[in-house]
């Protein structure tokens, strides 16, 4: 399903997280769960998922990941102080050391002239640490921008991991 790449750097993710001994979580809206579905495409990912959040919608933003009604109306879903909050909220309402969320406009439709098709945010946030967001413009269709984001997150994840023990 998924491409040798994106295959092999979630294999590459789930080691290292494993190793470390590390869970990790996903915020998705733009990719609609592949994220967690590259990294449980994996066998023995449920040493390192510990769970995905698909939050489509701006309530379920709100509902699932406690990002404030108010930020989402002003910055909108697709901004890096949202997929900041994604990323936050994961880490609350989860049991994973670090999280990444994304938010993004895949296309074909929903661009403006500040958010064009393939913009995308990638924010990671770690247990007891810092979180940032990582703005993407990725060229091509839905289904381009939507791996290529994947394949950012999992590369943001792997930058993310901290390199002493959190526990």
């Amino acid at each position: 399903m998924f491409p040798d790449t994106i295959r092999e750097l979630a294999a590459q993710t789930l080691a290292e997280y494993g190793l470390a001994g590390y869970m990790l979580a996903t915020a998705e809206s733009c990719t609609g769960g592949l994220i967690a579905g590259a990294l449980t495409d994996i066998a023995g990912s449920s040493k390192v998922v510990d769970r995905g959040f698909v939050t489509y919608t701006n309530i379920a933003k709100t509902e699932l990941l406690g990002v404030p009604a108010s930020l989402l109306h002003a910055h909108g879903a697709v901004s890096p102080e949202v997929a900041v909050a994604m990323a936050v909220g994961a880490l609350s309402r989860s049991r994973a050391d670090v999280t990444v969320a994304v938010t993004g406009i895949a296309g074909p439709g929903g661009a403006t002239e500040t958010k064009p098709v393939g913009r995308v945010y990638v924010a990671t946030a770690v247990r007891g640490g810092s979180a940032k967001a990582k703005e993407y413009t990725f060229p091509g269709d839905r289904d381009a921008v939507r791996m290529a984001t994947v394949q950012a997150a999992l590369e943001r994840l792997r930058l993310a991991r901290p390199a002493t023990s959190l526990r």
